[in-house]
């Protein structure tokens, strides 16, 4: 039933409005917008500047659809650790928006026609990137690595690496080392991002019983392994501008980004150091620059073959 359901056992009778929301919620809109920064850009740089309009707009409407499918497996499968979670609590599975058999209808039926809109909208490549990659965070990161390791980031991550993958294969049909590389960018930049915010609500995963890394890890360590992934992820997009043969657009914003995205991870390692914990630590101003940052990067990439 879509209705929600109260805690007294009744029912709580839901506008339509209301249950396009909760099912638009199932998505995650947020996350979907930071996969499909870095979908689009690369489309630039396959195509050497701008690409065949329906290609990219189905490969975004795909792009998106698969993202959402993810998501809403990720919501089902999570609920009872939304529930304990103060960040999460609120969404649509632990409030009873949304049941679970029509929240898995959903998950699935944007799983298939995600697959169908990039098969004949972009090409068969694509669209099979894209399915990896849902099943991937399904069953690889939700299913298996969230609750058993304090890696599951590292490689539950890698789902969360293919929309670059996505978008040069939806304009050249083929896979190279450019692409290739911005997975690479993507995967080593997914632990800074995530464990930034995992300090913030290290409390909120312990109760959960999911052992990110802030949770099982003194602060000064998690900071170390901070660095260690921001200065790969830094190096990983300086090698994008010879293997992708880009002007001078690209390596100046990946340097100048960078070094602000190197100073942050060794800022927050500093505090750390000095005792600092909780909001002390100011761990969300990493968190908050590491969206910009990806964003800027992967923006230079689409901007720098229009120029040049």
């Amino acid at each position: 039933m879509d209705a929600a359901t109260t805690h007294a056992g009744g029912t709580d009778k839901a506008t339509l409005g209301d249950k396009v929301k909760a099912y638009v919620a199932l998505t995650k809109p947020r996350i979907i917008e930071l996969l499909l920064t870095t979908t689009l850009p690369v489309m630039f740089l396959a195509a050497g500047g701008v690409p065949p309009l329906w290609v990219a707009l189905w490969t975004m409407v795909g792009g998106m659809l698969s993202a959402g499918s993810a998501n809403a497996f990720n919501c089902i499968l999570d609920a009872d650790i939304d529930e304990v979670m103060r960040r999460t609590r609120r969404r649509p599975m632990p409030r009873h928006r949304v049941s679970t058999r029509n929240a898995y209808v959903f998950a699935i039926t944007l799983a298939i026609i995600s697959t169908l809109v990039l098969g004949f909208g972009a090409n068969w490549l694509s669209a099979f990137l894209a399915l990896g990659a849902n099943a991937f965070y399904v069953f690889v990161y939700t299913m298996w690595l969230k609750r058993r390791t304090s890696q599951n980031i590292v490689w539950g991550g890698i789902a969360g690496c293919f929309p670059p993958l996505i978008g040069w294969t939806a304009i050249t049909g083929s896979v190279s080392w450019a692409p290739i590389l911005l997975f690479l960018v993507v995967f080593f930049w997914t632990p800074p991002h995530t464990w930034a915010l995992a300090f913030r609500y290290r409390e909120d995963y312990a109760a959960a019983n999911v052992p990110m890394l802030p949770v099982v890890m003194d602060a000064v360590g998690v900071c170390r392994r901070i660095l260690f992934y921001s200065v790969l992820t830094v190096l990983t997009t300086l090698l994008v501008w010879p293997v992708a043969n880009t002007g001078w657009i690209y390596p100046a914003v990946a340097v100048i980004a960078g070094a602000v995205f190197l100073w942050e991870a060794w800022q927050l390692l500093q505090r750390a150091k000095a005792g600092k914990r909780d909001a002390e630590l100011k761990a969300m101003r990493l968190f908050h620059w590491s969206n910009s940052y990806l964003a800027l990067v992967f923006l230079a990439i689409a901007i720098d073959p229009i120029i040049f």
